[in-house]
């Protein structure tokens, strides 16, 4: 079940940050991103400024929603794993911990073994942190970006 709102805090974020930025290298990926799967990106590497992430992001989510109606047709729970070979360039798709999805663009500077190897242990680092993440966002007021607004606040910024 999709989250309809992913609260994202920035020391949670940078952590993503670092494991996609590791990603790109680790793999000898051209771009590495993570999206929701209501297609929002989330954190994006490598080549970003060639590439529309905005709508590959979309594109992806849209991808996934299909493949996971053939996987209910197929009786599956779904296919967290897809790639897309081209002639010049991959896409290795990543379902993880069926939040986020994580999408690794490569040419031939790379290979699948490789990126699918890369992708395993990232894919377990992402979803500590998604699930810390998570734990964080369930805890009552932990963390609340308006904990610290009180009705006070509120009243004095209506009544001026």
């Amino acid at each position: 079940m999709v989250d309809p709102q992913m609260v994202m805090y920035e020391e949670e974020f940078n952590q993503i940050q670092v494991v996609v930025d590791r990603l790109v290298r680790d793999a000898n990926a051209k771009v590495v991103f993570i999206v929701d799967k209501n297609g929002q990106l989330i954190a994006a590497s490598g080549d970003i400024d060639n590439v529309d992430t905005t709508s590959l992001a979309s594109l992806t989510a849209g991808n996934i929603a299909a493949t996971g109606g053939m996987a209910k047709l197929l009786k599956e729970q779904e296919f967290a794993t897809q790639f897309h070979e081209g002639e010049k360039a991959n896409i290795h798709i990543q379902l993880v911990g069926n939040r986020v999805i994580l999408v690794v663009i490569f040419d031939a500077k790379s290979s699948l073994g490789l990126v699918r190897l890369r992708v395993k242990k990232a894919s377990e680092e992402l979803n500590h942190i998604f699930e810390s993440l998570l734990k964080k966002v369930q805890e009552p007021g932990a963390d609340s970006p308006f904990a610290e607004i009180t009705d006070e606040d509120i009243d004095n910024l209506f009544n001026d």
